[in-house]
């Protein structure tokens, strides 16, 4: 079971990624042109919203049973820079970079200036991604 939920995670980071960077994309072709903040621009966000959510709700249980996750926090678990990396700062990282990308989708769709709500994706999204990009284990990701 732990093995099919790490490949799931893994998996759903390539999707994860790839909506993220095509939100992003989207809101700056958008912004670019001028356009209307719609319910179709809205939904395309929330693809991004969902996504996220649901590789945050895999990583937590990969989290919880993992033998190298909860289980291994220990003072010399921070020791040691891959343990480090798998206990806290990656769980860690994902987490603020999932809330930002949460952020950003509720504060663009209250209502207002078209061309603000299309930059507070850009921002909150961009800064999720980079976090997110910062903290894969680049090393042991398949």
């Amino acid at each position: 079971m732990y093995t099919g939920i790490q490949h799931l995670h893994s998996f759903l980071a390539y999707i994860l990624l790839a909506i993220i960077i095509f939100c992003i994309i989207y809101a700056i072709v958008k912004v670019v042109g001028e356009k209307q903040f719609t319910e179709n621009v809205r939904k395309v966000m929330l693809i991004g919203f969902i996504a996220a959510h649901l590789q945050l709700l895999v990583g937590i249980i990969l989290y919880l049973i993992s033998p190298v996750g909860l289980s291994h926090f220990s003072g010399e678990a921070m020791q040691d820079t891959l343990s480090r990396i798998y206990v806290l700062e990656h769980p860690l990282t994902m987490l603020i970079g999932i809330i930002l990308i949460s952020i950003g989708y509720i504060k663009a769709k209250k209502p207002g200036d078209d061309a603000r709500r299309f930059k507070t994706i850009i921002l909150y999204y961009g800064i999720g991604l980079f976090l997110i990009l910062i903290r894969i284990p680049w090393a042991v990701w398949p």
